[in-house]
């Protein structure tokens, strides 16, 4: 065999190759960062009647009177909400920082809005206040807005084109690691007591002081030194430590090509993203899927998952361990995504996710309003466990690698800053308008989510393409031939599009006005 196709071989096979440096990294990042939010979005919940207890006696012991329910209800709906307010702020601080700082540089700044609140919260029973809890989850919120849109993005710019997927899917492994492991820890008889919920409160702080020491060992991404910063040589050796050998020129001869294709583009803002034609099927799908992915009710059964279950009659005593069963489900169906994702490809996880959470959205409905059969809680419960392994497989996991794939590097923070903005935001408006909905419409409440889940998989068939084992560049073009379409009135944008989303190469230099 030549030695020129001995190395093209070398780098072809080693291109799939998870290294010791690459599965590190990701565990970092993941863990110290993705494994909060999941923890803060479930941790609250368990300790709920102990911390609105604690809430009621402060202020008896301030003002001589308990709280009327209503201001109770009032103060622990916005310490639910804040969370989700905190992580629309910080989507709105990705693009400039990671542009800025970097992404790796991002993460390690980050920690300080983990673990400042983790010990805030953990004194606030000490201290006798807690309008610091209060404050925190928006603080708190703001670290798992950043973390959310930050790692994926991070990741799956390191990683190869045929393990990207998996990468993209590792972060939401670790946001349903977390959410269990806040259920485990929040049961009664660990922390989930009056004594114990400051502790668990505070332990959130644990995996950023871990990151905050480790990451800094680790590569910035390749493509951010490259691309964004000018640094061949930076980003040279971070491909090699990162690949685990020395020949990366197919890598960097594809990035170099990508930094060619956006000189005329130029860093992308929220506002040049939303205006710019060549990228409309782009932004509204991300659009589409994170409004999906959120609208579709996840939170609402995370965050009142106990309300649900004794509303399927399951008793109080057995709440809190079907809970944490449904957690673990989430965990291992995530987990099974993390292996399919590149075998099976985004688009039919996409499809089996949602449609499976508009079915199982159905059925529940119709077995809340069916309770006086004695076996309907069992069939409640069989529902939102299918809920969750819809929503592990597809709906959770799937779209923040699209936003990874969907956009080149110029545009990609702009679209995870909308992206972010849109999850959070839905988020939000989930976790503070479920309680009204369920008490307003009942069972029924269940059917406007199914609805979203079903107008989701009807888009996902129509616009979404298929991502897997494409390059950034190959991704690009695909969507452009869609915006093409869209865009025959418009010759001289069409043209214009074309010149930053076609691969830079001397045989096409001279074809950059064609129409797509």
């Amino acid at each position: 065999m030549e030695k020129g196709s001995e190395k093209t071989l070398t780098s072809v096979a080693g291109e799939g190759r998870l290294t010791l440096v690459l599965a590190l990294v990701t565990f970092i990042a993941a863990f110290g960062s993705s494994f909060q939010y999941g923890y803060n979005v479930s941790v609250i919940n368990s300790p709920a009647p102990f911390m609105k207890d604690f809430y009621n006696e402060t202020y008896f012991k301030r003002n001589g009177e308990y709280m009327s329910e209503d201001l109770v209800t009032a103060l622990w709906s916005l310490t639910v909400s804040f969370f989700p307010l905190g992580g629309f702020f910080g989507s709105l601080m990705v693009g400039p920082m990671v542009n800025t700082c970097g992404r790796k540089g991002t993460l390690l700044i980050n920690n300080v809005f983990s673990i400042v609140p983790a010990i805030l919260m953990g004194i606030s029973r000490v201290a006798k206040t807690f309008e610091v809890i209060i404050v925190c989850r928006i603080i708190i919120g703001i670290c798992a807005g950043l973390s959310s849109n930050v790692v994926p993005m991070y990741l799956g710019e390191m990683s190869p084109k045929n393990l990207r997927g998996a990468a993209g899917i590792v972060p939401q492994l670790f946001i349903t690691i977390g959410i269990l492991v806040a259920q485990i820890f929040g049961m009664r008889m660990i922390l989930g007591s009056p004594e114990g919920w400051p502790i668990l409160l505070g332990l959130t702080g644990v995996p950023a002081a871990l990151q905050l020491l480790c990451l800094p060992f680790f590569p910035e991404s390749p493509r951010y030194l490259l691309i964004q910063k000018g640094d061949e040589e930076k980003a040279r050796a971070a491909l090699k430590k990162l690949r685990g050998w020395d020949d990366v020129e197919d890598e960097m001869e594809e990035m170099r090509k990508e930094d060619q294709a956006e000189k005329a583009e130029g860093k992308m803002s929220v506002c040049t993203l939303f205006t710019y034609r060549g990228l409309r099927w782009q932004l509204i799908s991300i659009i589409v899927m994170m409004m999906g992915q959120q609208l579709s009710g996840v939170n609402g059964v995370y965050y009142y998952a106990d309300s649900i279950y004794e509303n399927a009659r399951v008793k109080t005593e057995d709440v809190q361990f079907v809970t944490a069963g449904t957690g673990a489900v989430n965990v291992v169906m995530t987990l099974l995504a993390v292996f399919i994702v590149d075998a099976l490809g985004r688009r039919i996880l996409l499809l089996v996710g949602f449609g499976l959470c508009c079915v199982a959205l159905a059925v529940l409905t119709v077995a809340l309003n069916l309770e006086n059969i004695s076996w309907m809680p069992y069939v409640s419960i069989a529902c939102i466990i299918s809920y969750v392994i819809g929503h592990a497989v597809g709906a959770s996991a799937i779209p923040s690698v699209m936003i990874i794939e969907m956009f080149l590097q110029s545009s990609r923070p702009a679209a995870f800053m909308v992206g972010g903005s849109v999850h959070w935001l839905c988020n939000f408006t989930v976790g503070l308008v479920f309680p009204f909905m369920e008490k307003g419409l009942g069972p029924y409440c269940f059917l406007i989510f199914c609805g979203i889940c079903l107008a989701t998989v009807i888009y996902v068939f129509l616009i979404v393409p298929e991502t897997k084992n494409k390059t950034f560049m190959e991704i690009n073009q695909s969507m452009a031939k869609r915006n093409g379409i869209e865009l025959q009135a418009d010759k001289e944008e069409l043209k214009d599009f074309t010149a930053v989303s076609v691969p830079y190469s001397k045989k096409n230099e001279a074809e950059r006005d064609s129409p797509l």
